[in-house]
């Protein structure tokens, strides 16, 4: 696990399984978690994390999806709310224990021993487009779906970090996933390029932060590679970089959903 401070009030972790991000945001003496890390020990190290970083006190959990590595903020903060987009917090509601049944597959697989089950009770839905207070200052939320039928973008004004989930990755292809549709794709990162202007640092869901210069190459490529599977199908040409056998796996798993 590594953490790294993109702004005074923004820290990212990265975990050692599949990169995954997430990120401490502070405004005043409030603080926010979005997403998690996935390994027992990275889980248990956040909160001394957020003590080293005098990030104050976590006011709440934020998840940008509904996919499983992306929940387990409660293992670190176990009384702390969960909040998410409308459209995740219907995802959880349509899928009962389907995070909870993915978590235990792949702790068996990986012989991760964790110290409770995973609970998700009483999660809150956020509007979205719309704002999330924090301190004296308010979190962008906005639509981020096609790589799962739910998501949110947080767009983090006064550091200039746009938390984006599984969108403009480094490391990983764009992922048709359950649920998932490349039309939506599509216009999520035709939405997504403003909010990267706008921005100073990218954080996607995998892969380390980005500036904004690197997430436009990204998203550029993300939209060439989509609109090539559409055309051609298993004839796409992976984006330069991300051509490994774990994204070959992927892409083989986007022809089956979208040409079939």
């Amino acid at each position: 696990m590594r953490a790294v401070g993109l702004h005074p009030d923004v820290v990212v972790v990265t975990s050692r399984i599949w990169q995954t991000n997430c990120t401490f945001v502070r405004s005043g003496d409030e603080a926010f978690l979005i997403d998690s890390p996935v390994l027992p020990d990275e889980l248990e190290a956040l909160p001394v994390v957020m003590e080293q970083a005098q990030l104050g006190s976590l006011k709440g959990l934020l998840v940008t999806h509904a996919d499983w590595d992306h929940l387990l903020g409660r293992y670190a903060f176990p009384d702390a709310p969960l909040g998410c987009g409308e459209t995740t917090a219907a995802r959880l509601t349509a899928e009962p224990g389907a995070a909870q049944r993915e978590l235990r597959a792949f702790d068996e697989e990986h012989y991760v021993q964790r110290p409770r089950p995973l609970s998700l009770p009483g999660v809150q839905a956020l509007p979205v487009p719309g704002f999330c207070a924090l301190g004296d200052g308010e979190l962008e939320c906005h639509p981020a779906d096609g790589h799962t039928a739910d998501g949110t973008a947080y767009l983090i004004p006064w550091a200039q970090v746009l938390v984006c989930g599984d969108y403009l990755s480094p490391v990983e292809i764009p992922w048709i996933g359950a649920g998932g549709d490349v039309g939506a794709y599509l216009a999520t990162l035709a939405r997504l390029r403003r909010l990267v202007e706008a921005s100073k640092m990218v954080v996607a869901g995998h892969g380390a932060p980005q500036q904004s210069e690197a997430a436009l190459e990204i998203l550029d490529a993300d939209v060439a590679y989509l609109e090539a599977l559409l055309e051609s199908g298993s004839a796409a040409a992976l984006p330069d970089g991300r051509t490994t056998g774990a994204q070959r796996k992927i892409h083989a798993q986007n022809v089956a959903r979208v040409v079939g």
